[in-house]
């Protein structure tokens, strides 16, 4: 999730093309087998059991940890929310594999699975096996990314910390610039990349403790994913980043060549607002479709003092970049997933007792563009709302271990874009364009 306010794109002024990464020409994806029991992708089709997969699935990164039996755990919190969300239609969640230790300056997720580099809690390995079993028996898939750019859960902090930088700066407010300085040192460190790497590969290549299958194997598993909103976080950054997302991309496939491997990025925000980069980056040929995230209140197409009143620009908005990242998928001949997007309650209220009538407004219009989509074998494959609050509630405005998991991770104000179980309207709109996609 974004982690905190950046200035608003002007769309149609996409940054001047780059010569640094060449004319992008990637190679359409290898035809698919019909048998195959893994989710796959045939040129701008994502496929699942031989047929174009279109889908509406939901951002529910805390799912591991429920899925636990220690510090966090509630397996009967996840059955319940699994079956919630299989019966509104729901099939595929985004979740993350696992916390690293958060910098001292953050309030970041809790329990760690990762508290020392290499150092993996066992507890969190199972919640994840736990979770995948469970998807299994209800025909329901994951995207697991595998750290964050952001310091809510760790991420690049944890690894620059572990490298002598020192704890990251708060991103939030005022420390959002001494943040992104902080961070860009990710990518150009060795020793970084190099544990990011092992982590990758002890999590890519890990055996189901609960289904006795290696990872590899696991057909509740559609994507991995590189990272939460990677970015470069400087312009000199760009060739180094996308190396970085190349070599990881190619790692992961030279571990398990059954499933797909997605970038996790914002998509044009992601990448400088540099749509050559983009689609350079996502052109790779390991990775098998290009991913968007859209936040008009984080990124200032709906004024949070007034959110309502600009739901029509926030939808507007949201048009003109989704049809930015449509181009870019016919570009580089590759399917495009809406991963992230999100709306305030009524008057930007984080309490329960506000409705969601203009979020309503905004999950409606991109459902509505998944749903043509599917009626012309469009690019865009499917999306996952932000996010899935299900029968948690917020015991305040800020989240502290014990709390229950919502959606809102720790940094954000709790209950700020959670669907929780008692959403009725937003709900229904669920299911309705569920249904519609299922037929």
């Amino acid at each position: 999730m974004k982690r905190t306010k950046i200035n608003a794109l002007v769309i149609g002024m996409i940054a001047a093309t780059s010569a640094l990464f060449g004319a992008c020409s990637p190679k359409a994806s290898e035809p698919v087998q019909e048998t195959s029991k893994f989710i796959t992708v045939d040129s701008t089709n994502i496929v699942r059991n031989g047929k174009p997969y279109y889908y509406i699935g939901t951002n529910f990164w805390s799912a591991p940890i429920l899925g636990s039996t220690g510090q966090g755990g509630d397996r009967a919190r996840l059955q319940k929310e699994l079956d919630a969300l299989k019966a509104m239609g729901v099939e595929n969640l985004r979740i993350l594999a696992g916390a690293d230790a958060g910098s001292a300056n953050a309030n970041s997720v809790q329990p760690y699975l990762q508290p020392r580099p290499g150092e993996l809690n066992d507890t969190l390995l199972v919640g994840l096996d736990y979770t995948l079993a469970e998807l299994e028996k209800r025909g329901m898939t994951a995207v697991i990314y595998l750290t964050n750019s952001w310091d809510w859960s760790g991420g690049f902090g944890f690894y620059l910390r572990e490298c002598g930088y020192g704890d990251s700066p708060n991103a939030s407010g005022e420390g959002y610039n001494d943040y992104v300085k902080y961070s860009a040192d990710f990518v150009r460190d060795e020793r970084a990349m190099e544990m990011y790497f092992n982590h990758v590969r002890a999590i890519v290549s890990r055996k189901n403790t609960i289904t006795g299958r290696d990872y590899k194997d696991e057909p509740a598993i559609m994507s991995w994913q590189i990272c939460n909103e990677p970015r470069p976080f400087s312009k000199d950054n760009k060739q180094i980043f996308a190396s970085w997302i190349s070599k990881t991309a190619k790692l992961i496939k030279s571990i398990d060549s059954n499933h797909l491997v997605s970038t996790g990025s914002e998509g044009l925000y992601g990448c400088e607002v540099d749509q050559q980069m983009c689609e350079f980056v996502h052109g790779d040929p390991n990775i098998d479709y290009l991913t968007v995230h859209i936040w008009p209140l984080n990124w200032g197409w709906a004024k949070r003092e007034a959110p309502d009143s600009g739901i029509e620009n926030a939808c507007k908005r949201t048009g003109e970049y989704i049809d930015i990242h449509i181009e870019m998928s016919k570009n580089i001949r590759k399917p495009m997933v809406i991963e992230e997007f999100g709306f305030c309650r009524r008057d930007n209220k984080y309490t329960l007792d506000a409705d969601v009538e203009t979020r309503d407004k905004l999950y409606a219009y991109v459902f509505g563009h998944v749903k043509r989509s599917a009626e012309s074998n469009g690019v865009i494959a499917g999306c996952n709302f932000w996010g899935w609050g299900g029968a948690g509630r917020p015991a305040g405005e800020v989240w502290k271990a014990g709390d229950d998991f919502l959606c809102d991770p720790p940094h954000e104000p709790q209950g700020w874009y959670s669907v929780f179980d008692c959403d009725s309207t937003t709900i229904a709109i669920i299911k309705e364009y569920t249904k519609e996609l299922n037929k």
